[in-house]
């Protein structure tokens, strides 16, 4: 748990920065009616039917200090899907940044073996020369910083019912534009301190 704070606790540094990185399900589906359009002092209305299409997967990368955010759909979230996200990070994204410290979870998939699993060997080591993995303790994936821009992306786009895949990225896309351009960024208050004392009334009698 430290190990984390102490990240989210240092001044903001573009050639070492902290990213929060999380991905999440989206099912994805259509009207089986064509939904009555909002007027005014009436919402858009939808039948509660709905035809299944499946689902896709949003990774999301976040910058909170810095205000900006990657987020992208694929299909899967394996171990493969994860490795192409890390090398895009390190390629496009953050290229002339020394260091990445990107704090996850504790899935299965978002471990170092993923990258030796996805590419020749110099390949993933010349990735994970640019990253340093910072998991977050069991049970504490709320450390997660991204799970905060997961609650705002779920509440201004990816939260209605999205019919395919491509509909999908296209909003995502034209949302995480609009936030990237106004560089909103996250504040995390949860410091060290709050967590002794939640400690000392948790475990001291």
């Amino acid at each position: 748990m430290y190990d984390v704070l102490d990240l989210y606790a240092e001044p903001y540094d573009p050639k070492r920065p902290v990213i929060g990185f999380d991905e999440k399900p989206k099912q994805l589906i259509d009207d089986s009616r064509k939904p009555i359009p909002m007027k005014l002092g009436s919402p858009e209305k939808y039948d509660y039917e709905y035809k299944r299409n499946g689902t896709a997967n949003i990774f999301v990368a976040v910058e909170p200090k810095a205000g900006k955010r990657r987020i992208s759909v694929t299909d899967h979230r394996t171990k493969k899907d994860f490795a192409y996200e890390i090398q895009h990070l390190v390629d496009f994204e953050y290229k002339d940044a020394d260091l990445l410290r990107i704090v996850l979870d504790n899935l299965n998939t978002h471990k170092k073996e993923s990258l030796y699993e996805t590419f020749e060997k110099k390949e993933a080591e010349r990735i994970l020369k640019k990253v340093e993995f910072h998991h977050t303790p069991k049970h504490g994936s709320w450390l997660n910083i991204a799970e905060i821009e997961i609650n705002v992306m779920d509440e201004e786009c990816t939260g209605r019912r999205m019919k395919n895949k491509v509909f999908l990225t296209s909003e995502i896309n034209a949302w995480t534009n609009t936030r990237n351009r106004a560089r909103k960024k996250i504040e995390w208050k949860f410091t060290k301190q709050d967590a002794d004392r939640k400690m000392r009334m948790r475990y001291v009698s």
